[in-house]
């Protein structure tokens, strides 16, 4: 009988604290991004206020996630974090422009002259759709292994335009539960505007993504792990529908039952994370270098162990006692 040693077992968990942290960033700073994105289509000045005094106490934290995914993909999978930075340093450049564009239009709209708050509005929303955009862009990449041929680009592209509608869907949901009155009636419309684009788009990923990873089509197509598997495509369609059902009767919503709309939405994108971690594990590099492959040496990883347990409880008690402390009803953000 073969016993699982710690140096097998110590990649692993570094592999799940990154998942956590990526997963955590991507549904935590997706709705504030899909906020950014919306932006654009409140009604009035007083709208878009209160759209940005939504996410005001939570988007610059929700931030720390990335850096501890990213992190921990350099300093315990250094091998990794070269071959991934190489293949998308240009999408990564062009996100961070886009997060750090976001963060100069956050402060700036409310302290500058009222005749350059539009043009710190539209700021925002291009440096959240920058933002958004080349994070799709990545992702597709990384599923492809980063191809370079047409099959590959034109499913990176399809990531990328599909990403920031679920983005949006997702900002969407958190305004419906952030706000009140014509505002919160506005989300839900937008909300019902983008569902069926992007639940569109998942499905033509989904299908496309066999043919440009061939590795899927045996981890999810045999027997018996079809079967095994059919509870993630079911429950994907069960909160779209939900999702469906709360947006297309207002009186839930009124009711108080909105959360389901964010709820649903993040449900879907912890579904679509953990299938595309069975598909590519134990890849860290698809098709180029397992975790184990790509991890440092036992004895760092031990020392980096001790770290990343003092530091991800604290990262974790901050953001529930932040979210504790600010939640309930947004109003417009001002400084006194």
């Amino acid at each position: 009988m073969n016993h699982i040693t710690w140096a097998e077992v110590l990649p692993l968990i570094f592999l799940a604290v990154m998942g956590l942290a990526l997963l955590a960033y991507v549904v935590l700073d997706g709705y504030d991004l899909g906020v950014g994105l919306l932006l654009p289509l409140a009604e009035s000045k007083e709208e878009k206020d209160t759209m940005i005094s939504s996410i005001g106490p939570f988007w610059d934290a929700n931030e720390t996630w990335l850096v501890l995914g990213v992190g921990v993909l350099l300093v315990a999978f250094p091998m990794a974090h070269g071959l991934v930075l190489q293949a998308l340093y240009l999408p990564v450049a062009v996100m961070l422009i886009g997060l750090i564009l976001r963060g100069v239009a956050f402060d700036f709209r409310v302290k500058a002259p009222t005749r350059y708050v539009p043009f710190w509005n539209r700021a925002f929303f291009f440096g959240s759709l920058l933002a958004s955009a080349s994070q799709g862009w990545m992702l597709g990449s990384y599923i492809t292994g980063f191809d370079s041929g047409w099959l590959g680009l034109a499913f990176s592209l399809g990531i990328a335009l599909t990403l920031p509608a679920a983005y949006v869907l997702l900002g969407a949901g958190w305004l419906i539960m952030k706000t009140e009155g014509a505002l919160q009636a506005h989300a839900v419309r937008w909300a019902g505007r983008v569902l069926w684009p992007m639940g569109l788009a998942l499905v033509a990923i989904s299908v496309a993504t066999p043919l440009v990873n061939p590795g899927v089509v045996a981890k999810w197509f045999s027997v018996p792990e079809v079967f095994g598997l059919m509870p993630i495509p079911l429950s994907c369609a069960i909160a779209f529908f939900a999702v469906r059902w709360v947006v297309t009767h207002p009186n839930v919503v009124k009711a108080g039952y909105g959360w389901v709309v964010f709820a649903s939405t993040v449900l879907i994108f912890v579904l679509a994370f953990f299938g595309l971690a069975y598909s590519i594990f134990p890849d860290i590099v698809i098709g180029r270098m397992t975790v184990w492959e790509a991890a440092i040496s036992t004895g760092s990883l031990t020392v980096i162990f001790v770290g990343v347990a003092i530091t991800l409880p604290m990262i974790i008690a901050y953001t529930i006692y932040m979210y504790r402390v600010f939640w309930g009803k947004a109003r417009a953000l001002t400084y006194n």
